[in-house]
């Protein structure tokens, strides 16, 4: 017998209820709860159902387990972001911004791997749109099976005829299934969606590339079960006003979390970038006031980042505090301490701060470098070109150790820099280290202005 209900289920958390809320108890989202149709068999149930199968289990050590070859995808960035290269049978997700490049990189997978066939299924353009896009990228081949389709029973009758040896769906909240009575990019479709082709993922060895929507919020849309269904989750990150985006792994079944790709949009695609460092320091002679120099990592990877602080009276009567690419809060503890700690009168003038390429920072050893460049703009004195920073600073005016320093002064050194300012807690590992970047150690805020200009 067919019972048929309804229920009201959060589009951001998948949490149900009974009736429509406005705000979701489980997320706190407002207006987010839609109404689903729930078709449901009854069974009876056998207490004895049980009986007459039979269960086998085997020992951990006994499983034989041969490592199967990871695909390279000719694409280095993502090669390290994925560990290594894509492994057979895996699902992973991609999520990013509209306009971030998320279809644009997947694209430019499929044309590398030109002895692979991949099958693109696009529910959102036309084949018209991907050819389009693909002229532009260039190295176009036969290996590229087009679908455009939304239907998830079409498309999997579509993979059974095909055979592909990998999978792209753009994008995962456009398809829907016909057994599932809801919307596409509901809770039920997306879980219901993601599961039947991670199933197939699984059962041929075939991976599978899953684009997916953010909210506003940051986060992927749909259910946090689908995070937890695949096998990696990358984010693809970037302010598109700018050139350069930062693929970055949240969830890595087969690999480390900790790597990152950066790329650089162009008028022919996303074209990798080796060397980071070189693209966000400026290379110009004339000393300006109100830039720094700082190393910092993200994941494992080091790189050199410019900052530049403006430093101004306050004109409109309440100083302005503004951060670009760095958290604003931080920046205001900063300028406390320089006001407590090391005598700045800062409090009646106005501070903007900015991270040059447009990248966010979060990593505190770029404390150091912003009240550098702070100080430099407060009294207008150009840093050396030469002189790279590095630093957390604490409330009490310290400067306190940072992780992974021989990393941080080899960049430097790569990048032909003399000296490089770090913290003085930092100097007992560094006894047996060969550089020839000159080393410098500070412990309290108060001192930069000597370390800096003598």
């Amino acid at each position: 017998m067919t019972k048929t209900h309804t229920r009201y289920v959060c589009q951001n958390c998948g949490a149900e209820s009974a009736k429509w809320i406005g705000r979701c108890p489980s997320c706190d989202s407002w207006n987010t709860y839609v109404e689903e149709v729930v078709v449901s068999s009854k069974k009876s149930f056998d207490k004895n159902i049980s009986q007459g199968k039979s269960f086998s289990s085997i020992t951990l050590t006994s499983v034989e387990y041969n490592e199967k070859k990871r695909i390279d995808t000719k694409i280095n960035e993502l090669n390290r972001t994925l560990g290594g290269g894509i492994v057979p049978g895996s699902v992973i997700l991609l999520g990013g911004e509209p306009g971030i490049g998320k279809s644009t990189l997947t694209l430019q997978v499929a044309m590398k791997l030109n002895d692979i066939r991949t099958l693109y299924i696009s529910g959102e353009e036309s084949a018209e749109q991907i050819k389009l896009r693909s002229q532009r990228l260039g190295n176009i081949h036969d290996n590229i099976l087009l679908l455009c389709e939304t239907s998830l029973e079409t498309i999997l009758s579509a993979i059974e005829s095909i055979n592909p040896q990998l999978i792209i769906v753009d994008s995962i909240q456009t398809l829907y299934s016909e057994y599932i009575e809801s919307s596409a990019g509901s809770v039920s479709q997306i879980r219901e969606c993601s599961s039947r082709l991670l199933r197939y993922a699984k059962q041929n060895s075939v991976p599978i590339i899953l684009i997916g929507h953010i909210v506003k919020d940051g986060s992927l849309a749909g259910p946090k079960v689908l995070e937890h269904m695949v096998d990696s989750v990358l984010q693809f990150e970037g302010d598109k006003q700018y050139l350069y985006r930062i693929l970055r792994s949240t969830k890595n079944r087969f690999g480390s979390t900790s790597e990152i790709g950066i790329f650089e949009m162009q008028g022919d695609g996303l074209q990798e970038v080796s060397n980071p460092s070189e693209i966000l320091i400026t290379h110009s002679n004339e000393p300006l006031s109100g830039i720094a120099i700082t190393a910092s990592i993200n994941g494992i990877r080091p790189y050199l980042i410019e900052i530049q602080a403006l430093v101004s009276s306050a004109v409109y009567g309440m100083p302005q505090r503004s951060s670009t690419g760095f958290d604003i809060r931080r920046l205001n503890m900063l300028l406390a301490v320089l006001e407590k700690r090391a005598g700045f009168k800062l409090g009646a003038k106005d501070v903007f701060l900015n991270i040059a390429g447009g990248l966010k920072i979060d990593d505190p050893a770029v404390d150091l470098a912003i009240c550098a460049a702070i100080l430099s703009s407060n009294a207008d004195l150009p840093i050396s070109n030469k002189i790279c920073l590095s630093g957390e600073i604490s409330l009490s005016g310290e400067v306190r150790p940072v992780y992974r320093i021989e990393q941080r002064i080899s960049e430097a050194q790569k990048l032909g820099f003399n000296k490089i300012i770090i913290p003085k807690a930092n100097q007992k590992n560094l006894k047996n280290i060969k550089t020839q970047v000159e080393l410098a150690f500070i412990n309290r805020v108060d001192l930069i202005p000597k370390f800096l200009y003598g």
